[in-house]
């Protein structure tokens, strides 16, 4: 079996970590499988970037490194990633699942007359057969499956391996002849425009998870509202430790119901049964109720904390490593006090 690991590089040069993620399984199938490895990458400084995994035990190295790949855009990604899989004469295609590959390998298996699969978690050879596996339904089905047609690409999530650590060499890579047209050059990146770091708060990469619950919005203990003191403490913690926010669907439903919530909170930070399945290393559930939401949306955090008055609720009871018995206004000041 022919494998190839594609990959891009990032800003700044190198690949990111969820290249390496895939190089790791990658290596680990040709093992398996008694293949051989090749690497393809794509985008500027991809010589470099190749000798930086040199020890990988690819045996060829493939590069397309233009000034049209320099960027990310759809039309030159896919051709240099179809004319990559066509030259390494690949039967499986393992790349990262990031925003730029979720975007063109469609594109560049339809040129190529591959299939795809993406969210790809797991990858085994088992006999003759590789064998993925993927989740289903808000991540409460997992699903093993394979496929006969070849070329087949798949496109792994990130955090479900370790980054590759190995030797940095001389790679030998070979760039790949890609004739791009005047069409595909015809759009441009002209900037980029983000929001600031404390106004981010969708952070995949970010080790520490804080998760808001509708208990922020409710009556508290002397029988008022104090949601604009909610919002200041919570923002002020994203800021000090550069965290994410998550929510649990009650907090995020309120604005629909016309209640008065946090202006903050968007269905975009909903975590758990109908919302996203974070991956990160620590969370930090505040005012959160309930045992099947974060059953679901919490399962891949490793390390789960919380903040509530009682020790009883559903999500404290076998769901949290670490329960804070407390009101979790004054917890929260007190932690952004000890963080400035």
């Amino acid at each position: 079996m022919k494998i190839l690991a594609l990959f891009h590089t990032q800003a700044g040069g190198g690949l990111p970590k969820a290249a390496l993620e895939v190089l790791t399984a990658a290596a680990a199938l040709k093992e398996q499988t008694g293949g051989t490895l090749a690497v393809g990458i794509i985008g500027q400084g991809a010589a470099e970037a190749a000798d930086n995994v040199a020890g990988c035990g690819a045996a060829s190295f493939l590069t397309v490194s233009a000034a049209a790949v320099a960027q990310p855009r759809y039309a030159t990604d896919t051709a240099a990633a179809a004319a990559l899989i066509k030259e390494s004469g690949a039967d499986l295609v393992m790349a990262p699942g990031t925003a730029r590959f979720a975007r063109c390998l469609p594109g560049a298996a339809h040129r190529a007359g591959a299939q795809i699969d993406t969210h790809i978690v797991s990858v085994k050879a088992e006999g003759e057969k590789v064998r993925a596996q993927r989740w289903f339904y808000r991540q409460r089905i997992l699903v093993s499956f394979s496929r006969t047609d070849r070329p087949w690409i798949i496109l792994a999530d990130a955090g479900v391996n370790a980054p590759w650590q190995g030797a940095a060499g001389t790679a030998n890579s070979r760039e790949a002849a890609v004739n791009f047209s005047d069409t595909d050059l015809r759009t441009s990146v002209i900037g980029t425009r983000s929001p600031a770091a404390d106004a981010q708060t969708i952070k995949p990469d970010v080790p520490l998870l804080f998760v808001a619950g509708a208990g922020w919005t409710k009556k508290q203990k002397d029988g008022q509202f104090h949601i604009a003191e909610a919002g200041v403490l919570i923002q002020d913690f994203l800021l000090k430790a550069t965290a994410p926010l998550g929510s649990s669907k009650s907090l995020v439903d309120l604005q629909s119901e016309g209640q008065e919530t946090l202006s903050f909170m968007t269905h975009m930070n909903q975590v758990g049964q109908t919302g996203s399945t974070p991956r990160h290393a620590k969370g930090l559930s505040t005012c959160c109720h309930g045992e099947e939401p974060h059953a679901v949306g919490w399962r891949f955090i490793n390390e789960r904390r919380a903040v509530n008055l009682d020790p009883n609720c559903g999500w404290a009871q076998g769901k949290a490593d670490v329960v804070y018995v407390g009101d979790a206004f004054e917890v929260m000041a007190k932690v952004n006090a000890m963080l400035s």
